[in-house]
């Protein structure tokens, strides 16, 4: 891929080496190339995205820069709203609920500059049952869920950078079994108004991308304020991509005892192997011991995403069941069962363990994991484990995915950062510090 990176493209692009519209060109090839057997795509706007390159380049002739997302193709998960289009959200219920407006994050995406080329395929409701995605690894293994159609196309440069969303790790673990980077920023860090929701209390969108600066430049766009999400925050949104150079190596703290005991021995050689280049390039890895109750916010999750989805799909589920599949239906009815103290149990469970989850960090830059317990399974009828995720997204602290190596079966392994809720900055640039380090730069077959 010639321009496999944001940074790569807009370089070219402001200095009018590349035109918006050919890098658009480029993208829409790959998608005639490759999407017949990867179904990243639920809708491609061809002729749309042309139009808006068009207008892009024209601006960049009459000297007005957006900024380093000028003129960058990119994909929205399709629980997201974009203006006249659909918001599918993986079900035939939804086939005909063009949106009126687009969400808070794909308006500011445009303001940025960015081009959106389409719709990336999402499970049924953001849930649990398999999208019709596929690897780009392996078309027999999954690609993750649920933001199965940004991770897969990403990977292929079938756009820059794509929007996803995580309620357990929807995020993480699709950038990890496809090989690309991901960012679940802080809750609350990004505007969720224009979204189909999961559970209020856990879902987060954020972008997925080839690299770590990358994801710097999407969330600097996306992130901040916005009255239309209450659960959006106002804390002040830094310059990510300026604060990713660290000269100091980063400290990192291991968390073992679950993540290590889930992981499968593939996973844990070249983790292991990835852990031996961090300390040779000077990164300080210190051990830091989980609480010997972390495992129960497994059930805890669980339940305030059952209560949660089930809020808002109670009406359309009580009429017609039968067209829900069989795991969304399970997490449904798992959550019109629930009881009210028992969800009440939950919320406060949840504010005692994000406390104590960020205790952890002490005097680190961020806590380190394996991003995912085994590579994406060899099949289709699964999204994966999200288990090594779901505390993240259970306490809201941000996370970012990096590919450390392949394991023996030729499939991705990645690493997961966690940081401190709002340091997103300190984040991104331990994360690029690992990245540098471990040099990662291996593509798809399917990209040979």
């Amino acid at each position: 891929m010639k321009y496999p990176t944001i940074q790569l493209a807009s370089a070219d692009i402001l200095t009018g080496r590349l035109e918006p519209r050919d890098l658009v060109e480029m993208c829409l090839e790959r998608i005639e190339r490759f999407d017949g057997r990867v179904r990243a795509w639920v809708s491609v706007d061809a002729a749309g995205a042309r139009r808006y390159a068009d207008r892009l380049g024209k601006e960049l002739k009459q000297g007005q820069c957006r900024g380093p997302l000028h003129g960058v193709p990119v994909g929205i998960k399709d629980i997201v709203d974009v203006a006249g289009w659909p918001t599918r959200a993986g079900s035939p219920l939804r086939e005909d609920h063009p949106a009126a407006a687009d969400a808070t994050l794909v308006r500011r995406l445009r303001e940025a500059g960015a081009i959106v080329l389409g719709k990336t395929v999402t499970t049924e409701f953001a849930c649990f049952d398999p999208s019709p995605t596929r690897n780009p690894w392996n078309l027999d293994h999954t690609p993750g869920g649920s933001s199965s159609g940004s991770a897969a196309a990403v990977a292929l440069g079938m756009c820059l950078a794509a929007i996803g969303s995580q309620t357990g790790g929807s995020i993480t673990r699709p950038a990890a079994y496809c090989g690309v980077c991901g960012l679940k920023p802080t809750f609350g860090r990004v505007s969720r108004a224009g979204m189909v929701p999961v559970s209020f209390h856990l879902d987060h969108p954020g972008p997925l991308s080839r690299c770590v600066s990358d994801l710097a430049v999407v969330l600097g766009a996306i992130a901040g304020a916005d009255a239309a999400d209450p659960f959006c925050s106002d804390k002040p949104v830094s310059d990510y991509l300026a604060a990713l150079p660290q000269i100091a190596p980063p400290r990192l703290g291991l968390l073992e005892g679950f993540f290590v005991e889930r992981a499968d021995a593939s996973v844990r050689a070249v983790f292991d192997e990835a852990l031996g280049k961090l300390r040779d390039r000077g990164g300080a890895v210190q051990t830091v011991e989980l609480p010997a109750d972390f495992e129960e916010f497994l059930p805890m999750h669980r339940r305030v995403m059952a209560v949660e989805a089930a809020e808002f799909h109670c009406e359309l589920f009580e009429r017609c069941p039968d067209q829900y599949g069989p795991h969304i239906r399970r997490l449904l009815e798992e959550g019109l069962s629930t009881s009210a103290p028992r969800y009440a149990a939950a919320l406060r469970h949840r504010v005692e363990f994000g406390l104590r989850m960020r205790g952890l960090l002490g005097d680190c830059n961020a806590l380190l994991t394996p991003a995912a317990p085994n590579t994406a399974p060899a099949t289709l009828e699964t999204t994966g484990d999200p288990s090594f995720n779901s505390p993240w997204s259970y306490t809201g602290m941000p996370t970012v995915s990096l590919p450390c190596g392949l394991a023996s079966n030729g499939m991705p392994v990645a690493l997961q950062l966690v940081g401190r809720p709002w340091e997103e900055a300190e984040l991104l640039a331990a994360a690029a510090w690992c990245e540098a380090a471990l040099g990662f730069a291996e593509l798809p077959p399917l990209c040979g």
